[in-house]
C-alpha cells in the first residue's frame, strides 16, 4: 500500500549524517517510499514534516536539542495524518512504550535490514504497530488474565494478543485454526468490549492500564 498520490512521503531525522545516509539508501531501494526530506534534529523534522506534507516520520530517538519522542509528540499534534516511526541502536522495550505513549506506531533497531526497514515503514503509514516479536503479546495476555478484564473470554485474549503483536486476520486465523471470518467477529467484540477502534488504540490502551511502571 502507498499514499494515494504515489510513494509513501518520509521525512527522516538522525544527526548522525552516515547514519542517516545509509538510511536513506535502503529506503530508496524501495519505490513504494521516497525521502521527501533529511533532517539533523527533531525541530528542523516537525518543520520539514509540515512544509513537504510528509506521510510518515521516521525519527532517530537522540537527537540534540529536540529528540525523537518530543518530535514525535509535536508531530503527532500538528499534523494527525503523519505517521511517525522511531530508530534507535537500544533494542529495549522501554523505548517501546515512550514510543507508543508519545503517539508513534513504534520503533525499529537501526540493525535491520533494508527489507525489514521498508516493511516497517509501510506498517506505521498504515498505523499498524511495529513492535518487537512477542514483547506485547507476553505483557497483554499475562495482564489480561491476571488482571480484572473478566469480560474478555479466553479465545478473545488468544486473538487480542496476535492483533497487539500485528498478526493479520489470516496469520491469526492460521495460528489459532479458526475462519478469517470468525477472527474478525472476535477482533469486532474486542474493540467494542474495550472502546476501542484500530490497532494501535489497543497497544496504547495496554500502555494506559499499567502492563508496565511508567
Amino acid at each position: 500500500m502507498t499514499a494515494a498520490s504515489g510513494p509513501v512521503r518520509i521525512v527522516l531525522a538522525d544527526d548522525h549524517a552516515m547514519l542517516r545516509q545509509g538510511v536513506r539508501l535502503m529506503l530508496d531501494n524501495d519505490p513504494r517510499l521516497e525521502v521527501v526530506a533529511e533532517c539533523e534534529d527533531g525541530a528542523r523534522a516537525v518543520q520539514a514534516v509540515q512544509t513537504h506534507r510528509a506521510d510518515l516520520a521516521l525519527l532517530d530517538v537522540s537527537m540534540p536539542g529536540l529528540s525523537g519522542f518530543e518530535a514525535s509528540r509535536m508531530i503527532s499534534a500538528a499534523s494527525p495524518r503523519t505517521r511517525v516511526l522511531l530508530m534507535s541502536i537500544n533494542q529495549s522495550d522501554p523505548y517501546l512504550f515512550e514510543a507508543l505513549r508519545v503517539g508513534a506506531s513504534g520503533f525499529v533497531h537501526k540493525s535491520v535490514s533494508g527489507e525489514d526497514l521498508a516493511e516497517a515503514c509501510l506498517a506505521a503509514f498504515r498505523d499498524e504497530p511495529v513492535l518487537f516479536t512477542g514483547t506485547i503479546r507476553t505483557l497483554l495476555k499475562q495482564h489480561l488474565i491476571n488482571g480484572d478484564h473478566a469480560i474478555l473470554t479466553e479465545r478473545e485474549r488468544d486473538v487480542l494478543a496476535l492483533i497487539a503483536e500485528g498478526w493479520s486476520g489470516r496469520q491469526i486465523s492460521e495460528e489459532l485454526f479458526l475462519s478469517e471470518k470468525t477472527v474478525e467477529r472476535h477482533r469486532s467484540r474486542i474493540l467494542t468490549k474495550l472502546g476501542l477502534t484500530n490497532r494501535v488504540e489497543l497497544t496504547r490502551y495496554a500502555i494506559r492500564v499499567g502492563l508496565i511502571d511508567p
